[in-house]
């Protein structure tokens, strides 16, 4: 039977570069007393020898993990996908890692995975949204690292926040829909008890249209989040065949705003001659589909970058009390409405 062959240590790369383990290991940590020609040295002698540096036991010597711990609610996202290339471009050059945990729109999968995360020890944390359990708040209060709420304004934030008004930016489009004369206005949505972001865009519209005295029932369930373009194909076939008058549809996401389109571009109903559509997000479908779809850019990599941003400036002790990071999303009118 053929043995494993031993992995390399650091006393192998020492012996090579002809320097003691201590200078290995504080090369690896990007140790500022070690000078670049030595540092070069040694990490060729690591290549040439396949070490790999072991941080896990480097950080119980040293009480630091190198990593922040993230939680998103879905890993398909576009948006949050960008969110997490913003964070961790904006970590990165510190030498911090993201440790992601997927949430799959359910607060009490959110809740079990900041258990675990926090067991880890993170340099941070960050939480996608701004509604918990009682325990998931409980367990961030107490969690004695920097913790930051993104994409939302939590009424009660828990530390750090970078997000915007889901419902204000919903208002927005419907006060400009308002304001061009269109009064039928109707809301695509999802399952109101998983999707916090998506309640508190069709809440921004219910209040929206009640401030502006207009009828606010027209809410259309599309299904648990989150909403493809499917169940939005579907949900807007509903609406035609329910409030056939209606004037225009705003949609919880662009994916689901999509597929509103290709269901009335399948009965004939033009768009935006007979109706106008509108989604959330600007993802690059809302672009470039025929036509191109009115939504709501908030940002995404925005949010990602300022929050690593932040993170840093809380770790290096400049930023010592809760503070929150206004992000402004922008109504993008394309042709679906005008």
């Amino acid at each position: 039977m053929t043995q494993a062959r031993k992995a390399p240590t650091m006393a192998d790369v020492a012996r090579i570069a002809g320097v003691s383990p201590m200078t290995v290991s504080r090369a690896f940590k990007r140790d500022t007393s070690v000078s670049e020609a030595t540092r070069e040295a040694i990490l060729k002698a690591a290549e040439e020898i396949g070490y790999v540096f072991d941080s896990a036991a480097s950080s119980l010597r040293s009480q630091r993990t190198d990593f922040v711990a993230v939680t998103i609610p879905s890993i398909n996202n576009a948006n949050f996908a960008e969110t997490l290339r913003g964070l961790t471009e904006g970590l990165k050059a510190r030498g911090l890692q993201i440790l992601l945990g997927y949430t799959d729109y359910d607060i009490h999968e959110e809740e079990r995975l900041i258990e675990q995360l926090l067991r880890r020890r993170p340099e941070a944390i960050v939480v996608t949204g701004g509604k918990h359990t009682p325990r998931s708040r409980r367990l961030l209060e107490n969690a004695g690292i920097p913790v930051v709420e993104t994409w939302d304004l939590p009424e009660a934030p828990i530390g750090h926040v970078v997000g915007f008004s889901n419902a204000g930016a919903v208002r927005g489009m419907v006060d400009h829909f308002v304001a061009k004369g269109v009064t039928r206005i109707a809301f695509v949505g999802g399952d109101a008890d998983r999707d916090t972001r998506g309640t508190d865009r069709r809440e921004g519209f219910v209040a929206a249209m009640r401030a502006n005295g207009l009828d606010a029932s027209r809410l259309i369930a599309a299904g648990a989040p989150p909403i493809s373009m499917r169940e939005g194909a579907a949900a807007m076939g509903r609406l035609l065949d329910s409030l056939p008058d209606t004037e225009a549809v705003i949609c919880v996401s662009d994916l689901s705003a999509f597929g509103a389109l290709t269901e009335c571009q399948r009965r004939g109903v033009s768009v935006p001659g007979d109706i106008w559509i509108a989604g959330f997000g600007d993802y690059e479908i809302a672009e470039v589909s025929v036509p191109a779809l009115t939504t709501i850019n908030p940002f995404p990599r925005q949010i990602g970058e300022r929050t690593a941003a932040l993170i840093l400036k809380v770790l290096d002790g400049h930023q010592t009390g809760p503070t929150t990071v206004l992000i402004r999303p922008e109504l993008l009118i394309r042709q679906s409405s005008r």
